[in-house]
């Protein structure tokens, strides 16, 4: 089998389980080049490119392994979440969100924001608190909206920094761009700074409200050995990325979590994975591809756009 030969079939499995689709153009891809804003964030700014980094690999995982410490997040996923039954269907739920939300139109992101909603609207119950008394739970609560955000957004910011390259801005700039994200998922008052992040996620541990039980265990036998069918290759490159993910999660919470890091230099190795899995998505064209096909259009629009003596014609 020749290197392209290689690299397209590896690059159809990733997109098949990034997308769902092998080619990576499912539509709501295809429909980041369309719609008539610039969308939240702009282009090759601090979202732009921390997701785009191939850190979001390893960042994915530490994201869950974190949100299963609280009892209300995880009951919701072990309640409501198919991901033992589709984990492929549930991986590309998350990666649609996030990739609409940063490249894709205002308008494409409140479709995304209201789909989400709707799931999320159903989603209630109770669990048994760290203090061990019953809890009532839903999905719009305020401190699991937050909760869910500081884990997400940590872990996408600590990933790039171990694996990728400079931030515009700094991590700042990324915590505070993110923030948009959190308030379009009504999270009242996200924090703004890398310091303020970590300042609210030891606060959860400080509290006592993280707990470990039966069901995290669970959740993390899970995380380390998901199923990937026919596919010996990424199931040995996932166990390098979960022990990576591991390693950058601080001490305290891996203690809770039961984990341990690796005595292997996984950090190096995922470097090499990482390098690999860019090489194979860079030989076609990415989500952020689609939203400049966007972004040009406008651009070309507002050129041949008469200018009013109050202004350009069209605000975007």
């Amino acid at each position: 089998m020749t290197t392209d030969t290689s690299i397209a079939r590896l690059r159809a499995r990733l997109l098949t389980a990034l997308s769902g689709d092998p080619d990576g153009t499912p539509p709501w891809v295809c429909e980041l080049a369309e719609g008539d804003d610039a969308g939240w964030f702009p282009e090759n700014g601090p979202a732009w490119t921390v997701h785009a980094g191939m850190g979001t690999m390893v960042a994915g995982i530490r994201a869950l392994l974190l949100q299963a410490l609280h009892p209300g997040a995880l009951a919701g996923v072990h309640d409501w979440s198919r991901y033992r039954e589709d984990p492929i269907g549930r991986l590309t739920g998350t990666v649609r969100w996030v990739i609409c939300l940063t490249y894709g139109s205002r308008t494409q992101a409140a479709h995304e924001t209201a789909r989400v909603g709707r799931f999320h609207r159903r989603v209630a119950g109770t669990y048994r608190a760290a203090d061990g008394t019953d809890q009532a739970y839903s999905a719009a609560d305020p401190e699991l909206l937050e909760w869910v955000h500081l884990a997400f957004t940590d872990a996408f910011l600590s990933c790039h920094q171990r694996w990728g390259g400079a931030i515009p801005g700094g991590a700042d700039a990324y915590v505070q761009e993110w923030a948009t994200a959190g308030r379009l998922m009504h999270v009242a008052d996200p924090p703004t700074s890398e310091a303020d992040l970590r300042r609210r996620l030891d606060d959860y541990l400080a509290r006592g409200t993280l707990r470990r039980d039966a069901r995290v265990d669970d959740v993390v036998r899970f995380l380390r050995r998901p199923p990937f069918p026919d596919s010996r290759s990424m199931s040995l490159a996932y166990r390098v990325l979960f022990a990576s993910a591991v390693a950058t999660i601080p001490r305290r919470y891996r203690k809770l979590l039961g984990l341990r890091r690796s005595p292997l230099p996984v950090v190096t190795a995922t470097r090499l994975v990482l390098a690999t899995t860019a090489k194979a998505l860079g030989s076609g064209p990415r989500a952020q591809d689609f939203a400049r096909r966007r972004l040009r259009r406008l651009e070309e629009v507002d050129a041949a756009s008469p200018v009013s003596p109050g202004g350009p014609a069209r605000a975007t």
